[in-house]
């Protein structure tokens, strides 16, 4: 079955960095865009970012343009979100969907960020 298991979250000083994991498994992972999305507290979803089969293209929403960085490694079956320069408004659970712009029907349980002094 398809397994999507993120990490790398935790709590951050303004202006700090962290970088997400997520750890696929159950189907042919180079065949899917995969994305990023996140969740304030009291908001709905935002698409964060997302990268083609290879890695070669990627996209990214305006908040997060320039301190991300969305990448993958097909040899392990992961996908990465590098987070650079993070505010408070980033403050988010962080979730790992199949499909591009977070659109799909599989997605982890995510994984906590939180930016605090």
């Amino acid at each position: 079955q398809v397994q999507l298991v993120e990490s790398g979250g935790g709590l951050v000083q303004p202006g700090g960095s962290l970088r997400l994991s997520c750890a696929a498994s159950g189907f042919t992972f180079n065949k899917y865009y995969m994305s990023w999305v996140r969740q304030a507290p009291g908001k709905g979803p935002e698409w964060v970012a997302d990268v083609s089969y290879g890695g070669a293209f990627t996209r990214y929403a305006d908040s997060v343009k320039g301190r991300f960085t969305i990448s993958r490694n097909n040899s392990n079956n992961t996908v990465y979100l590098q987070m650079n320069g993070l505010e408070p408004e980033d403050t988010a659970l962080y979730v790992c969907v199949r499909g591009p712009r977070g659109e799909g029907a599989y997605s982890g349980q995510g994984t906590q960020v939180t930016v605090s002094s």
